[in-house]
């Protein structure tokens, strides 16, 4: 069997057949990292297209957090100091499993509970987004408070995210679905 199998593999190389593929050769399918912007590579700030993913990605750390300390209460409600200090952890949690990635030629963020995730595509992640993910978990609990999140916790995981996400100035509202926002229209000049 050996004599066969070198005798094989000395042929391959000089041939030069599958030795590519076997020593580091170019892959038969390259799948590019998405390209970002500098506003999506360098701002401090999480990008406009990304909110709305963003978001949803929040209510979903922020449910998973409370959903497990109620757990380990055993299902009743958590005392005000127990929320606050759950939904504090929350936003201050690592956030390193999100990133970008591109699907159909759109900038997307990926992660636990979000949609449309892509398997056979490159997700960029570190960098800004778990900051950005964790400035924007921090606004959204200073803005709504903690009692109101909590409440609308209680009320199921589609009303926390109708709270942080789709209401009137939610990164959701006006159409948003996570995507690029629609083109301005055009003012007329005077």
């Amino acid at each position: 069997m050996r004599p066969v199998l070198a005798a094989w593999l000395a042929l391959s190389l000089l041939a030069g057949t599958g030795a590519e593929e076997m020593c580091g050769g170019p892959p038969a399918h390259s799948i590019p990292a998405p390209q970002l912007s500098p506003e999506e590579r360098l701002s401090p700030h999480m990008p406009e297209s990304l909110r709305c993913d963003a978001c949803h990605a929040i209510a979903f750390q922020i449910e998973e957090q409370l959903r497990r300390a109620e757990g380990k209460v055993g299902r009743k409600a958590l005392s005000e100091p127990d929320y606050v200090e759950v939904l504090e952890r929350s936003c201050s949690q690592g956030w390193e499993s999100y990133g970008v990635q591109e699907l159909d030629g759109e900038k997307r963020l990926a992660g636990p509970g979000l949609p449309r995730q892509e398997p056979m595509s490159v997700m960029v992640l570190g960098g800004p987004w778990p900051g950005r993910l964790s400035k924007m978990c921090h606004s959204y609990v200073g803005e709504q408070g903690e009692a109101q999140i909590y409440r609308a916790h209680q009320r199921g995981p589609a009303a926390l995210r109708e709270l942080l996400c789709h209401g009137e100035k939610g990164a959701c509202a006006g159409g948003k679905a996570g995507g690029p926002a629609p083109p301005k229209a055009m003012q007329n000049e005077l």
